[in-house]
């Protein structure tokens, strides 16, 4: 069985760290941990839950019907066309971020190795994110405020801020704690990001959404939020902003930088450019890592477009309302919190490796389930669906078993995340995670594109949100045969 080694090739500035001490709670290692808590709910709201559906119903899909260009197909027709467009639109902005990403994010994460303190470039990544999301409350439909092109624009640069931003926090995770403790603070983060979007959501719920459908806990949305113009779903923008600016300061106090005061930019980019030419080329000198960072560029390329599209998919297919949503991202977000400390458990107990196939066999099996399920029928039309109860939401068999699926999604998902960190820190020679976190990266980007691709093509080809989604689970499975193969090293550090 390999090891991690000392590349003989690799000469790091000597006095930067490549370890720390401590563990989830200690200073350092709760301080990384809580970035997480400030930066993903941009993610979870933005991305996943509230302004994506927003934005492939209420204004691609609702423009696409009010045009009129549709008028010739009845109205089920019509809305199944105007539902895959704006799904498709959704998987052409991750497409494209993806494809910025992937070139760029690996020689990031090698100047990162090389260059000086990581904290000033990791806030101008979040300055970006915070300008992008705050602007996307001009996001309206029918043409007011920003354009269709002007919106999708923002999205991609948060999107691959995002992702240079995951790359710097992930390179300063070898510093934040002991190494036999860095699944733990990596599960923390995960989990506390989701904990942070669940109480988002909860007062988003009481403060808007309630309030306008039974006049509880207030008698209307407050401070003026007009429901109408969709401005309880466009404010998640501006929320996610200040809850960035606000939350990161933590982070920012008492967080450990591996960088070193002085450092060249510029040279540490010259050399981390040169040192992942190398690498690549050096390929079979990290042939269990290499294939790892392979079977990662398909299974996370499959969780992505399942992140990005799911809940878009589900607002349109099964056609939950606001506050359907908001208590499916609520359920899903706060069962996402204990998936990551999970994550972290399982890894101590079979290994991130076994943990990693256990997650994904997971991911595959609940997706397909989850496809089974109609507004008419469940199993693939073996169970018909029916109502249960006359609530506010949640009606159908078919709703609550989907609802209940979501628990299974957020904890695979979660603790896949968990398990991928440190299976790569497990691999990673010492000295270098930030290079292999920037190759980390690129391995989850450079075919980030094909996911939301297949669903994109699937949709539009067969006119049926189902069959797109159902591409997907072919990345799943290329990405969980190539990660069988990998032998992990005789001494697990994490």
């Amino acid at each position: 069985m390999e090891t991690a080694q000392p590349d003989p090739n690799f000469r790091p500035i000597a006095s930067r760290p490549h370890s720390g001490e401590g563990g989830a709670l200690g200073k350092t290692g709760f301080a990384w941990a809580v970035f997480e808590w400030a930066r993903n709910p941009y993610y979870i709201l933005i991305v996943i839950y509230i302004f994506a559906p927003y934005f492939a119903r209420d204004i691609i899909g609702a423009d696409m019907l009010a045009s009129g260009e549709l008028d010739a197909l009845s109205p089920e027709e019509a809305r199944a066309t105007a539902n895959a467009q704006g799904q498709a639109t959704i998987a052409s902005v991750t497409k494209w971020a993806g494809f910025i990403a992937a070139l760029t994010a690996p020689f990031l994460g090698a100047a990162l190795d090389r260059g000086a303190k990581l904290k000033p470039i990791l806030g101008v990544f979040l300055g970006s994110i915070v300008i992008c999301s705050a602007m996307l409350w001009f996001a309206m439909p029918g043409g007011q405020g920003l354009s269709v092109p002007a919106i999708m624009t923002l999205l991609v640069i948060a999107y691959v801020s995002y992702t240079y931003s995951e790359v710097t926090h992930n390179a300063m995770l070898s510093v934040a704690g002991t190494p036999d403790r860095l699944s733990m603070i990596s599960g923390l983060g995960l989990g506390l990001g989701n904990l942070a979007a669940t109480l988002i959501f909860i007062v988003l719920v009481l403060l808007f959404v309630l309030p306008s459908m039974i006049g509880w806990p207030f008698a209307e949305p407050q401070f003026g939020i007009d429901i109408a113009s969709f401005e309880h779903m466009r404010i998640a923008g501006p929320i996610c902003a200040a809850w960035l600016l606000i939350f990161s300061i933590p982070f920012f106090t008492h967080a450990k930088d591996p960088g070193i005061s002085g450092a060249s930019w510029p040279k540490a980019v010259v050399e981390g450019s040169r040192s992942v030419i190398q690498t690549v080329r050096e390929a079979a000198k990290y042939r269990e890592l290499m294939k790892f960072l392979i079977a990662r560029m398909f299974y996370a390329d499959g969780m992505a477009a399942l992140l990005a599209l799911g809940a878009v998919y589900v607002a349109l297919f099964l056609d939950w309302g606001f506050l359907e949503m908001m208590c499916y991202a609520i359920f899903g977000s706060a069962i996402a919190f204990g998936g990551g400390i999970f994550g972290g458990w399982l890894d101590t107990k079979v290994g991130v490796k076994r943990a990693l196939i256990i997650e994904i066999v997971t991911m595959v099996t609940t997706l397909l389930a989850q496809l089974s399920i109609t507004k008419e029928s469940l199993l693939f039309g073996l169970v018909e669906n029916y109502q249960v109860w006359d609530g506010l939401v949640f009606k159908t068999l078919s709703d609550l078993v989907y609802l209940g699926s979501i628990s299974i999604v957020a904890v695979s998902v979660t603790a896949s995340i968990s398990s991928s960190r440190a299976m790569l820190v497990t691999l990673a020679p010492p000295g270098r995670s930030g290079e292999f976190f920037g190759l980390y990266a690129i391995a989850g980007t450079i075919t980030v594109w094909m996911g939301p691709l297949l669903v994109e093509y699937f949709t539009l080809w067969s006119n049926s949100q189902r069959i797109g989604m159902a591409s997907i689970s072919v990345l799943f499975l290329i990405g969980l045969a190539v990660l069988v193969t990998v032998r992990m090293p005789v001494r697990n550090p994490v």
